[in-house]
């Protein structure tokens, strides 16, 4: 533990930022108790996208992080985006700071110190642009490192998966019907909410069955819908999602073990388990594609080298081995939001007005009848004229 050898002082530095601290060694599950304004103390190495997203979202006062945020195994994109929001990132304090703090505790963060009224509790390195540039341009050098351990862990999981993925062997029996229907899979991750938005024509017109892996599940639910399935280990998505109806599949390890099935019976509601070493989003695709899924929209997964290297997972190689697989029925809609904007501009509007009441007041001048409203609609304008002039008379 690396505490200051400082004076206690009472005087509050620029820059500071306060607030009561909330902790978990989970960053995903944090963030479901996360309110603006609280100092998020997390155990997170090689902070990913998606973690900082949701810490972003939360509008947290800062960030403290207990390991590095950027160990140089990789160039992970989570520091940045903590950093362009404007959120202090307090790095490598020490797993200490989950002893010396309390849930609760008002914290005050003074350039790198971590302070509990006028005691100094933890102390870090202080990150802004600068550094986390720096930081991030270290780690490009150890690409080809995890580009090979990657490569190493497609092997293992084609030698452990290769029934699952080849033949559908461990795939569960599902009630919800889905052969020949397109599906919908939703997960948490880049950009989910602005393309989940745009495609609601898409979703009115087709009605897909609607699949939430995880908090995708309640991705849906804040976006309007009901989810037809719930796919997951179970470690994020809220209670009242889980009893909205949806079938749940609750993914297991491949011995069969499924934590998440304790939560479910807890709530006393009834799943089928899913066996694999894949990723949650994984087996989604897999269970879509298996019951006969005529096309399958992927909302917010992985797609790129980047983004599965920023999960920092050995697991995200199923994802490229499950993309071959699934092949040509699936379609990614990751940045359609940013490709396709259903805006319509004022100028836009006031034309279309516009020529909806010339195109009223050409169809009643070319009709009788239309000439017969005009003449009765002139008169009674004459008589309002003519008693407006008596009254000043």
């Amino acid at each position: 533990m690396r505490l200051p050898t400082l004076r206690r002082t009472r005087t509050t530095l620029p820059g500071a930022v306060s607030g009561p601290a909330r902790l978990d060694r989970r960053t995903k599950r944090l963030a479901g108790r996360l309110r603006p304004g609280d100092i998020a103390v997390i155990d997170h190495i090689d902070i990913d996208r998606v973690a900082a997203d949701s810490l972003v979202a939360c509008e947290v006062a800062a960030v403290i992080n207990a390991k590095p945020s950027i160990s140089g195994r990789y160039p992970n994109l989570g520091p940045e985006v903590l950093i362009r929001a404007g959120i202090p990132l307090i790095d490598d304090v020490g797993e200490e700071v989950f002893e010396r703090v309390r849930e609760g505790d008002v914290l005050r963060i003074e350039g790198g110190v971590i302070y509990r009224g006028d005691e100094p509790v933890a102390q870090g390195t202080r990150h802004d642009a600068e550094s986390i540039a720096k930081a991030m341009a270290d780690a490009r050098d150890g690409l080809s490192v995890q580009l090979e351990a990657f490569a190493a862990n497609t092997m293992e999981y084609l030698k452990h998966e290769r029934e699952l993925l080849l033949d559908g062997v461990g795939v569960p029996d599902i009630s919800t019907p889905i052969a020949g229907r397109h599906c919908l899979i939703v997960v948490r991750g880049y950009d989910y909410k602005a393309d989940l938005d745009v495609l609601r024509p898409y979703i009115r017109e087709f009605k897909p069955v609607l699949i939430g892996v995880d908090g995708g599940a309640d991705a849906l639910v804040e976006a309007g819908y009901t989810p037809d399935l719930i796919v997951g280990d179970m470690d994020s998505v809220s209670d009242d999602v889980l009893r909205c109806g949806a079938e749940i599949v609750v993914h297991a390890y491949a011995d069969g073990r499924a934590p998440g099935m304790a939560r479910i019976e807890r709530l006393g509601l009834s799943a089928v388990t899913f066996p694999a070493a894949a990723t949650s989003e994984d087996i989604a695709m897999l269970l879509a594609d298996e019951k006969g899924a005529s096309l399958i929209v992927a909302v917010g997964t992985h797609a790129t080298l980047v983004e599965f290297l920023d999960k920092g997972r050995g697991g995200m190689a199923s994802t490229f081995l499950t993309r071959l697989r699934v092949g040509g029925k699936l379609v990614d809609a990751k940045g359609v939001s940013r490709l396709y904007r259903q805006n319509l501009s004022a100028s836009s509007l006031l034309l279309l007005l516009l020529s909806a009441f010339a195109a009223l007041a050409a169809a009643v001048a070319v009709s009788t009848t239309g000439r017969a409203y005009l003449e009765v609609a002139a008169e009674w304008w004459d008589n309002i004229i003519y008693q407006v002039q008596r009254l000043f008379q």
